[in-house]
């Protein structure tokens, strides 16, 4: 199952693109046997004074056909890292192509394209900022398939 992380806003070269693109590394790694990846981040335009309506629009976009759609949102389903790997295999089980994770700009993801979203999860009632989600849901893909390779997993 191909996962894209589809997310408004450049992320420049910095310690949280050195952290993406090692988690996606070590998931495209782990999850390969396990029918999971690879993991690719597709970034649109963050369009100043434009609104989440033309974000959504250029999200919409992004999103490969016939995926499963999974927003990123403080209003999402707070779970667990052996859940979310759960999860993660339910949809591959399923017999799922394409997963792909939305993540919105600062103002978060616009209402009409939250309601057309299979899945929502939230990293808590806290607001995060939208790049370092980024890196928060590349490491738990990279733990879940961790989990799913039935690697060590440690709860805090």
């Amino acid at each position: 199952m191909r996962i894209s992380i589809c997310a408004v806003g450049r992320l420049r070269a910095g310690p949280e693109k050195t952290l993406l693109d090692d988690y996606l590394t070590r998931f495209d790694r782990t999850g390969r046997g396990l029918g999971l990846g690879p993991a690719r981040v597709i970034e649109v335009e963050d369009k100043k004074n434009a609104g989440m309506g033309a974000e959504a629009s250029l999200l919409r976009k992004a999103l490969p056909g016939g995926a499963v759609i999974c927003t990123l949102d403080e209003r999402g389903k707070v779970m667990s890292s052996p859940d979310f790997a759960q999860k993660l295999a339910g949809w591959r089980d399923m017999g799922r192509q394409d997963l792909a994770f939305v993540i919105g700009g600062a103002d978060g993801i616009d209402p009409a394209l939250r309601a057309e979203a299979d899945f929502s999860i939230s990293f808590g009632a806290m607001v995060w900022p939208h790049m370092l989600v980024r890196v928060m849901l590349s490491e738990q893909l990279y733990r879940a398939a961790t989990i799913l390779s039935g690697g060590p997993y440690h709860r805090a």
